[in-house]
C-alpha cells in the first residue's frame, strides 16, 4: 500500500520538519519519503486545503466496559470512535466485569485488538476485583502485556495497599495510576461542590475531596520511590501539590480531561445529566487554573475520559444517573476549543503524543523519513460538530453533539492501515 499525503503542515514539536509544509510518502507502513513536492502515481493521494499531520494521539483514558457492559460499549465500537477521533493508540480501564485481575482478561482485550488500526494498551487492576482490599497479582499481570495498574474510577483507599503496589510496581519497572478522589468527603455527590451547586440544591463534590488524596499518595511516593500518575485531575491544589513533588524530583505525572477545560459547573442549571461527570465539572476560576496548569506543564497530558453510558443510565434524576460522558470523537475539539490562543497548536500536540507516551514509559516516533507510519490527519482550523448519525460509540451520552466546535480530525494512518473520516 501507498499513500501520498500532499501539502500537509507538519505538526511535530521533535520533528525536524515541524511547522513545514511537505509531502509524505508512505509505502508499505513507513515513511518513504518527505519532501517538496512529491511524484507517486500508485499512491492514494491525501489532499486538502489546510491539511495538518502530527504524530498519532494516545488516550491515557478510556472505559470500553467489555466484558460486562457490551451493551455501552464493547471493543470494536470502541476502537472504532477512538479511530474517528484521531487515536492510533488508546489505553482502556479495567473495571470490566470481571474486573481485568488476571493473565487471561489482559489476554482477552490483547486478543480481540490486536488487528485493529488502534494499539489498546490494557490497565491491570493494581487490586484483586478493584476491591482495594488485597494487591493483585501484578508481575503476572505485567507478563501478561498490562501497560500499567489502575483500579480506574475506584481510588485506592488504603493507603498501605498504595505503598505495597509502589513498591511492588518499581521492580517491574512500572507504574500505578490512581484516581484521587476521597470518598468520604464526597459522599452522595453529583457535582462541584460551590456557589452553583448551593443555588440548585444539589449535593456538592468540594476540591478538597480529590487534593487530600493528592497529597497522601505524594506523600507516601515520596517515602518509597515509586512512578505514580494521576488520573483525571480537576483542583487547583492538586496542580500546586504536582508541581511541587516534580520540582522535588518525583516521579509524578497527571493528566486532565479535555471537557474539564472547556465545560463549567455552571452547565449543571438546566439538571442535565450529560454534564454529570467524575470528577465534577468544576467552576470558572478552577477551568484557569488547569489551563495555567497546562501551560506551566505541570499537566502531562490531555485525555478523552472516556465514559459510556445507555440511556436507562443517563435519563434519570441527578441524584441518581451515571457519571460520564463519550468523548474519543470530541477530545481533541473540546481541548482546541478550550485553548486555542492560550497555548500554540504544537503544544497542544505534544500532550496528546510525547507527553502521554512518556507516561506511559513507550516510544512515539517523531515524522521523520524511515520511521513506521503512525500519525494522525487534521484541520485545527475546521470547525467540527458531532451529529448522531457520526457516533461510532454504543452510546450517546455527549453533552457535545450538535454543537460546533474547533478543530477536525480527518483520518489515521497506523502501519499498513488507514481510515479518513
Amino acid at each position: 500500500m501507498e499513500i501520498l499525503i500532499k501539502q500537509a503542515e507538519i505538526i511535530d514539536s521533535k520533528s525536524s520538519f515541524n511547522g513545514q509544509i511537505k509531502d509524505v510518502w508512505i509505502q508499505n507502513g513507513k515513511v518513504a519519503k518527505i519532501a517538496d513536492n512529491i511524484v507517486a502515481p500508485n499512491a492514494e493521494v491525501i489532499l486538502k486545503k489546510g491539511l495538518q499531520l502530527s504524530p498519532g494521539w494516545v488516550d491515557l483514558y478510556s472505559d470500553f466496559q467489555d466484558p460486562g457492559f457490551e451493551q455501552k460499549e464493547d471493543i470494536e465500537s470502541g476502537l472504532a470512535a477512538a479511530a474517528a477521533g484521531g487515536f492510533t493508540t488508546v489505553c482502556v480501564a479495567s473495571t470490566t466485569k470481571p474486573e481485568r485481575d488476571s493473565k487471561g482478561q489482559v489476554q482477552y482485550l490483547l486478543n480481540r485488538s490486536k488487528s485493529h488500526l488502534v494499539n489498546c494498551l490494557p490497565y491491570a487492576c493494581v487490586s484483586k476485583e478493584a476491591k482495594g482490599e488485597e494487591l493483585a497479582e501484578l508481575y503476572d499481570l505485567f507478563e501478561a502485556g498490562a501497560i500499567a495498574f489502575s483500579d480506574g474510577k475506584r481510588p485506592i483507599q488504603n493507603p498501605n495497599l498504595l505503598k505495597n503496589a509502589l513498591l511492588y510496581s518499581k521492580s517491574l519497572d512500572g507504574s500505578i495510576f490512581n484516581f484521587p478522589h476521597t470518598s468520604e468527603m464526597a459522599t452522595e455527590g453529583v457535582m462541584n461542590e460551590g456557589a452553583v451547586s448551593t443555588a440548585l440544591g444539589l449535593n456538592g463534590m468540594p476540591e478538597l475531596a480529590e487534593s487530600l488524596m493528592v497529597e497522601r499518595d505524594i506523600h507516601i511516593n515520596e517515602y518509597v520511590g515509586g512512578k505514580l500518575h494521576f488520573h483525571t485531575i480537576s483542583s487547583e491544589h492538586s496542580i500546586e501539590l504536582i508541581k511541587n513533588a516534580k520540582e522535588n524530583n518525583q516521579n509524578v505525572s497527571c493528566d486532565v480531561a479535555s471537557y474539564q477545560l472547556l465545560l463549567e459547573d455552571a452547565s449543571l442549571n438546566e439538571f442535565d445529566t450529560r454534564y454529570k461527570t467524575l470528577p465534577p465539572l468544576r467552576s470558572k476560576e478552577t477551568i484557569q487554573k488547569l489551563i495555567e496548569g497546562i501551560k506551566s506543564g505541570t499537566i502531562d497530558a490531555i485525555s478523552s475520559n472516556h465514559i459510556p453510558e445507555d440511556i436507562e443510565a443517563k435519563k434519570k434524576e441527578m441524584d441518581h444517573a451515571a457519571f460520564g460522558i463519550i468523548n474519543l470523537q470530541t477530545c481533541f475539539s473540546t481541548a482546541w476549543t478550550a485553548l486555542e490562543g492560550k497555548i500554540t497548536l504544537a503544544q497542544l500536540i505534544d500532550l496528546f503524543t510525547y507527553g502521554p507516551a512518556q507516561v506511559l514509559g513507550i516510544e512515539k516516533s517523531s515524522i521523520e523519513e524511515g520511521v513506521i507510519a503512525d500519525f494522525t490527519i487534521f484541520d485545527s482550523n475546521e470547525s467540527f460538530t458531532l451529529k448522531e448519525g457520526m457516533v461510532k460509540s454504543k452510546s450517546l451520552n455527549s453533552p457535545f453533539l450538535n454543537k460546533p466546535l474547533n478543530g477536525r480530525v480527518l483520518g489515521v494512518i497506523n502501519g499498513k492501515q488507514m481510515l479518513l473520516n
